[in-house]
């Protein structure tokens, strides 16, 4: 589930996206005030789908992502040059994200970071 919403998300594909997102699934961020983060939960799964396509357009060309375990769910941990800039635990129910979970505040990045 996580390797194809990483696919549809690099491809830019909201049509994909949306086939992964249960309609009324949450986002929530953490960015501690010191990183960009969205301010307030994105519900349902079409906001998601378009915030995602938004990140993806932002995106610096060289960050990787690798699918990783994060607090017992699946997950992506995003990396520039070696450095964890942001960590996403997904909520799988059935078939569908229900919910994504995000960190972007480096403090709570550090043990991420492989350097």
């Amino acid at each position: 589930m996580v390797r194809a919403f990483k696919t549809a998300w690099a491809a830019k594909d909201i049509d994909a996206l949306l086939g992964l997102l249960d309609p009324d699934a949450t986002a929530i961020a953490d960015g501690g005030g010191l990183a960009v983060a969205f301010l307030h939960p994105i519900e349902g799964g079409e906001p998601i789908a378009r915030a995602w396509v938004d990140i993806a357009n932002r995106a610096p060309r060289n960050m990787t992502f690798l699918e990783r375990t994060v607090n017992g769910q699946p997950g992506l941990v995003a990396q520039l040059d070696g450095v964890t800039v942001t960590v996403f635990a997904f909520e799988v129910v059935g078939d569908r994200i229900r919910h994504i979970w995000v960190v972007r505040n480096p403090e709570k990045l550090r043990p991420w970071t492989t350097g």
